[in-house]
């Protein structure tokens, strides 16, 4: 029951969160990603992300990502990947939506500090999109740094900050608060729920993540 109150408390929190503005509203993410181990240094990386504007409500965008991930030792580890997304920017009102092709380059680094583990995330990406007839092809490099401390035995608690770049004139993407919970069902799969906030030039939103995560190890049935 105090977990279960822990959990309510903090998704009222975020509800109330909202601003006055549509765009500005506490929209909602819905996300699964998986890593799905085929040996003891590969593991293939999956991801897709269904965002709202509203709460379940008004569709913003959604993104596909896959990615073959490698190990060079229990602390540093690398991606390449690629990513399709949809994206509708125009809140309610007739346009076109924005198509995206990307790859991106991460590099992850793991440490910790007694209970508390964080990992170092340095991820490139090259983005090829469309709208109607217009295309571009855009360039932006990712830093971030993520937490997680274990608060109960099957509930770990997280937090990140997560800044964007852009190959650009005026440099700065946006940067990415977020914090949660996460909850661990069994040895494959766990419960996400999340607040962030995202800060642009042009304005600040505030999102619910409601996730899955899933993991699985196929090295002994190849094997």
């Amino acid at each position: 029951m105090q977990k279960l109150t822990y959990l309510l408390s903090f998704y009222f929190l975020c509800f109330n969160l909202q601003a006055q503005s549509p765009k500005n509203k506490l929209g909602t993410w819905y996300m699964y990603n998986g890593t799905h181990e085929v040996s003891k240094k590969i593991a293939l990386k999956t991801s897709a992300h269904f965002r709202y504007f509203d709460f379940g409500d008004t569709y913003q965008q959604e993104v596909y990502r896959t990615g073959l991930n490698y190990s060079f030792h229990k602390k540093i580890n690398t991606t390449l990947g690629g990513v399709y997304s949809v994206t509708d920017n125009t809140y309610k009102s007739a346009g076109f939506n924005l198509k995206e092709y990307r790859l991106y380059q991460d590099l992850n680094i793991k440490g910790s500090l007694k209970k508390l583990s964080l990992k170092h995330r340095v991820r490139l990406a090259q983005r090829f999109t469309k709208q109607n007839t217009r295309k571009k092809t855009k360039h932006r490099i990712r830093y971030g740094l993520f937490f997680k401390y274990p608060i109960f035995k099957k509930w770990k608690a997280y937090a990140f900050n997560e800044t964007f770049i852009k190959f650009a004139t005026k440099s700065f993407g946006q940067n990415r608060i977020g914090t949660g919970i996460i909850r661990k069902i069994n040895k494959n799969f766990k419960l996400k729920v999340g607040y962030l906030n995202i800060k642009s030039s042009t304005n600040t939103i505030n999102r619910l993540q409601l996730g899955i995560l899933v993991n699985t190890n196929h090295i002994k049935k190849i094997s």
